[in-house]
Order: structure tokens, then sequence, then C-alpha cells
């Protein structure tokens, strides 16, 4: 089974929690601290593996949740780091966080790796607090949660050349002529219903990949048919190798055929539109085949054309040399700028958020909401440090500035906190 979009949630490890811990022993007065910290949670890595084609093993999987980081104890005893979570995924797969859009990672290269969901870093135990002016610390930290993201999944094929053109015009056929592939054949439409890949092996030892995708139908870009699972594996192409019945097996007129198809490609893309093509005149040993391809020069003068019979084995070298010569002038296709992922998301110059909902004021911000899950509420210490760094943030002085009174409520997350000067 082919798959080649699946959608998964990700839930990175959170830090294990910090320590709060004294040193007791019987000749040892004044032992002080000695809580550890916590260990870091898992992150969730994917990984290119050059052996896998598809996506299926993933898409039994609903959500990943990676483990904790082990908890920090006394004696200064740090929590083990939890190890990371390895996804292998095939060559060509791209990342996208499903909330934003926006590209995370493409992974083409073998072994190539990138962290997609953060873990947790381990919470300090109060060994680490202590300073001159605070020599023994009665409070820790709670691990920090680990990154959640929902991100989907594309495959789109590596491939040097895709063959491309309306279904039953012998893409399939052509493909099993001119490399080791054997796909599906047969006399209806849409035998191919996922990509096939072949290599295609030259005599002075040079070879490249060749794809046979999905045949394409009118309204194709905008989903009918197979058209958009082609299109999205066509967009790493260097070559569109377009495959026309010049014979007009089923009735139809190249010549429309070339237009439909064109038509589809330039709607969908600005990138596969500009694509290096060459038309494979295929079925030349059919009746209508001269009358046809001399319509269809008139009509596309400067189209490079190759004319072939998959029947009859004529003109396939002739591609096959023709393929690899344009190959070679061709730089390696790169879909996305790096500038564009998404791997850090920088906040604004105010962390925070505040806002009104009803009597209450609602204080919203990465930061803050860090520092909530990590301080044990049930410390002083540790509370009075939470307040420390609410108004050392400017929090407080915007809630005054925005008119919070005395006694009011305030949220952050499902906390809720009396006001005070």
């Amino acid at each position: 089974m082919f798959v080649d979009e699946l959608n998964v949630k990700l839930i990175a490890g959170a830090g294990g929690d910090g320590c709060t811990s004294f040193r007791r022993e019987k000749y040892v007065p004044m032992g002080g601290p000695d809580g550890g910290n916590g260990g870091k949670g898992a992150s969730i890595i994917f990984k290119v593996d050059k052996n896998l084609k598809t996506l299926i093993d993933l898409s039994y999987k609903k959500f990943i949740k990676a483990p904790k980081g082990e908890n920090g104890k006394g004696s200064n005893k740090y929590g083990k780091n939890a190890e990371d979570i390895i996804i292998r995924v095939p060559a060509g797969t791209t990342i996208y966080d499903v909330d934003t859009n926006e590209v995370l990672a493409d992974l083409t290269l073998e072994d190539e790796e990138v962290v997609v969901a953060r873990g947790g870093r381990g919470g300090k135990g109060n060994k680490s607090f202590a300073t001159h002016d605070n020599p023994a610390p009665k409070f820790s930290e709670k691990g920090e949660p680990g990154e959640e993201k929902i991100v989907r999944l594309e495959l789109k094929v590596l491939a040097d050349v895709g063959l491309i053109g309306m279904p039953s015009v012998g893409k399939s056929t052509l493909l099993s002529l001119i490399s080791s592939a054997s796909p599906k054949i047969a006399a209806y439409h849409f035998t191919t219903l996922s990509p096939n890949l072949g290599v295609v092996k030259l005599k002075n030892g040079k070879s490249f990949v060749i794809a046979d995708l999905p045949g394409l139908i009118e309204g194709a870009s905008s989903g009918v048919g197979l058209g958009v699972e082609f299109l999205r594996h066509a967009m790493r192409t260097k070559i569109l190798a377009h495959v026309i019945d010049m014979g007009s097996s089923e009735g139809r007129n190249p010549i429309d055929d070339y237009k439909i198809i064109r038509n589809e490609i330039e709607t969908y893309s600005e990138l596969l539109k500009n694509k290096k093509e060459i038309i494979v005149a295929n079925k030349m040993d059919l009746e209508n085949s001269q009358k046809n391809i001399a319509n269809f020069k008139k009509e596309f003068p400067g189209l490079e054309i190759i004319e072939v019979s998959c029947m009859n084995n004529t003109g396939i070298e002739q591609l096959i040399k023709k393929l690899s010569q344009e190959l070679e002038n061709i730089p390696e296709v790169k879909l996305y700028d790096e500038s564009e992922f998404k791997l850090y998301k920088f906040e604004d110059s105010k962390p925070y958020s505040i806002k009104r909902d009803g009597n209450i004021w609602v204080v919203s911000g990465k930061e803050i909401e860090t520092l909530l899950k990590m301080t044990k509420f049930n410390e002083d210490e540790g509370v009075l440090r939470f307040a420390r760094k609410f108004k050392g943030m400017g929090i407080e002085d915007e809630l005054e500035r925005l008119g919070a009174k005395p006694g009011d409520e305030v949220q952050i997350l499902d906390y809720m906190f009396t006001f005070k000067e």
C-alpha cells in the first residue's frame, strides 16, 4: 500500500523534576542543599531511511509521545536524560506544521535528520539555586514541558524524470522498457494509482531515476481524478517527459491532450510550469500517427519531440540518450529555501498578551506559561520566585495600566490568582 500523506500528533518528553533535598549526616553539620536536577525529556527526530518508499509505517500511529526525563534525587544525583525517539521516513518527505501550514523540514538526503518536537529541559534542583545571599534554598523546579504539535507529512518522490500524460498513453509500458521497473499494465484507465520508480542504466555506466506518475485529466489541479497526487510527486523532478498518444488510439486529439495537461500544470505551480519538458510522441506505429504529429509540430513549433513506439521498441535508445544529456545540465531541484523553514519561533518584543474575559484578566504567553508549569506551588520559596519573575516581566505593571484592581482574578492557563498591589 502506497501512503504519501498523513497527519500525526507529536508530544515530546517533559523534563524530569528537580529535587528539594538537604544533606543530613551525623558528622556533617550544616550539610546544605543537595537536590539534583532532572534529566532532559526525549525529543522527536525525523530521519531519512533510504530503504523506505512510503509512509505506511506511520499511518497506523495517531500520535507519538516521547518519554519524560528522570527526576533528580538527593545527594546531588541528577536525573537521566530520556532517549530521543527517531522516526524513520523515506527521502522526499516534507514536514509541515498543521496549525500554521509552515514548512518545518524537507528531508531529501540519505540519513538527513531534523528535530521536529524538542524535549523539555530538566527542572533545577535546590542545589542549583544556592547563592551567597540564599545558601539554603527550599525550592526546586518541575521539568519543562516538551513541545506539542500536529504535523502533516507529505512524500514527494525523488526522481530525475517524471513521465506525465493522459491515462493510457503508454507511460507504464515505456517505464518497463527503459528500466528494471515492473509497473502494472492494462488496457484501461488509471492502472497506475501511485508513482512507480525505475532506474535507467546507460551503456556508459551512467544512470538516472524515472517515475511513472498517475495519469492526469482535466481539472487535476483542483483535485479531480488522481491529479493532486500526480502533481505533488512531479515537483521534485528535473525533467517532465510528456507522453502523448500520437496515434489517437482512444479517439482523442493529441493537440487537445497537450493543452489540457499544460493548463493543469500551469494552474498548479509556477515551479512545475517552468521545468524542462520533452515530448515523447508514443504509438508512432499506428495509422494516424504521421498526420497527427505533423499537425502537432505545426501547432507547437518550439517543442522538443522524440518519436517512439513502445509496441515496436523504436526510438527508445534515442529518448534515453536525450534525457541523460539534458539531466547533466540541470541543477538539483530545491523545492524550499531553508530561510522558509520555521524551526524556531521568535517572540514579539512583548512576550505575553493580556485580555479581559468578563471579570477575569487572562494572561498568556510562552515564557510565563512555561514558568507556571515548572513552578512547585507547594513550596513557599518557589511561589515567591514565580511572583518575582511575574513582576520582572512587566506583567504586573501592565495589569495596573489596563485597570486591574487589588482583588481582581488573574488567569494563566488553568490557574487562578488574586491580583495584589
